[in-house]
């Protein structure tokens, strides 16, 4: 195997030149670092923020890199842990923008409006045959699930199921709870 040349041979070998200067390096080198951090982040100022922080650490430690023609390597690395620390240490930004994420909240219904629209759904609920008025009881007031419902009440799932839905299906055409849709 042999040695990598010690200067530029051609112009895909730019990669193991000897820099004399970091400015040097970072004239010769910068458009592709910055195509590295780019492929980091998302935003291409927080690609050149992150190109800017890793040429920083590069700098401190230039009289101490032996091997100038590693010099991108160093810095991808670079690259990558101070972008490693940045996620770590991320926090939820806030951006300006010009509609709301989320739609504005409703306000809280009026509790005598909210208590007219709980005893206009219980007598619809007392309107029910017997049957499917202690299966939606259980099912939506107790809370119970579909299987618990059926051995309270001796019989099967699919019972449950369908009387449930048949109630469900009247409580939508009752005629008192029509303003509340």
């Amino acid at each position: 195997m042999t040695p990598p040349p010690s200067g530029p041979v051609c112009a895909g070998a730019s990669q193991y030149a000897s820099y004399p200067t970091f400015s040097s390096y970072v004239r010769a080198r910068g458009p592709v670092l910055l195509r590295t951090a780019r492929s980091l982040t998302a935003n291409p100022s927080d690609a050149e923020d992150l190109l800017q922080t890793a040429l920083t650490k590069t700098f401190m430690a230039w009289e101490r890199i032996e091997d100038h023609r590693a010099l991108d390597g160093y810095v991808r690395r670079a690259l990558l842990n101070t972008r490693t620390s940045q996620w770590r240490k991320r926090k939820v930004d806030e951006f300006a923008c010009e509609e709301l994420p989320e739609p504005a909240g409703l306000p809280e219904p009026d509790p005598a409006e909210r208590q007219v629209l709980h005893d206009a759904m219980w007598r619809a609920v007392l309107k029910l045959p017997e049957r499917q008025r202690q299966m939606v009881v259980l099912r939506y007031y107790e809370d119970l699930s579909e299987a618990q419902t059926a051995e309270v009440l001796g019989v099967s799932v699919g019972t449950v199921k369908s009387a449930v839905s048949r109630a469900l299906g009247k409580l939508r055409e009752d005629p008192e709870l029509t303003p509340v849709r």
